[in-house]
């Protein structure tokens, strides 16, 4: 017997009269579309239904080149050391390197472990979950007179009365202008006192992306979604506390329009890796 519903939704696509004469034929066919509808009545329409994305005819690279002279959060060097395995200069035929490299430098992903406990490790985030509706929220300005900005909810606000409501199945990114200042010590900003100085989400606005939006991953500038002096990380603790994932350190985010781009994240597909560094694309 089908769930309810699904017999309409076969009526929509077929005349009345060639779904009486397709039933007999069509009764294997509808029966797994109704065990289908079934097995997921309880979630979104919108789960069940392919993502859809605008058409782009320009690809933005939102990836800074990650090496030695990128700033770690720890306000040293990052630590990109490639050994040579094999050389053509040495006869071997081929070029090949081992990598050391650390996780969390460079444009890279966060992935939920990496601040909860029972959170997913990088390979475990579905590759739909990588592939966003790209919205762009500038906090240049604000950032621009305190450092140490967050975001807040009237930020978001005053975003969708320009640009309407966030879509479903958003990536919200925060453009603060700090990629400019890599590779330089402003980018993190540290003081005399050891703090570092950046702007960031503010935990409540956090909570309503959670709550009352269909966002999946947040992203920023800096090199954390947190502000820089904070020694709490309430916006990695919730987010990464509800499952998702979040990007730090992208470049470019102002060759891309506030609404309208999709981000693709090739976020790499290590085994119990907390996140690393990723390759990360806007289609415009």
């Amino acid at each position: 017997m089908c769930v309810p519903g699904c017999r309409e939704a076969v009526e929509r696509n077929l005349s009345r009269r060639a779904f009486l004469g397709a039933a007999c034929a069509a009764a294997p066919a509808v029966v797994s579309s109704c065990a289908v509808t079934r097995g997921a009545e309880s979630a979104p329409a919108e789960a069940h239904e392919p993502p859809r994305f605008p058409a782009f005819t320009r690809v933005v690279d939102l990836t800074h080149t990650y090496s030695s002279r990128f700033p770690h959060f720890n306000g040293k060097p990052s630590r990109v050391d490639l050994q040579t395995v094999l050389s053509t200069e040495r006869g071997d035929g081929w070029n090949m390197t081992l990598w050391t490299l650390d996780e969390h430098a460079g444009t890279h992903v966060d992935a939920p472990y990496h601040r909860n406990a029972k959170g997913v490790t990088v390979e475990k985030i579905p590759a739909r979950d990588l592939v966003l509706r790209l919205c762009v929220l500038d906090i240049r300005e604000p950032a621009r007179r305190d450092r140490d900005y967050r975001a807040t909810v009237e930020d978001l606000k005053a975003w969708e009365s320009r640009h309407g409501r966030l879509p479903p199945r958003a990536c919200v990114a925060l453009w603060s202008g700090w990629d400019a200042k890599v590779p330089t010590p402003e980018f993190f900003g540290i003081d005399d006192k050891g703090v570092r100085h950046f702007p960031g989400f503010h935990a409540e606005t956090v909570e309503l992306l959670l709550k009352e939006r269909d966002v999946v991953a947040l992203a920023a500038d800096t090199a954390s979604f947190d502000h820089g002096p904070t020694t709490d990380f309430p916006a990695h603790t919730l987010w990464l506390g509800a499952d998702r994932w979040a990007l730090e350190n992208a470049a470019n985010l102002g060759e891309v329009p506030p609404r309208g781009a999709t981000i693709v994240c090739g976020a790499p597909r290590i085994e119990g890796a907390t996140g690393g560094p990723s390759r990360v694309f806007a289609l415009v």
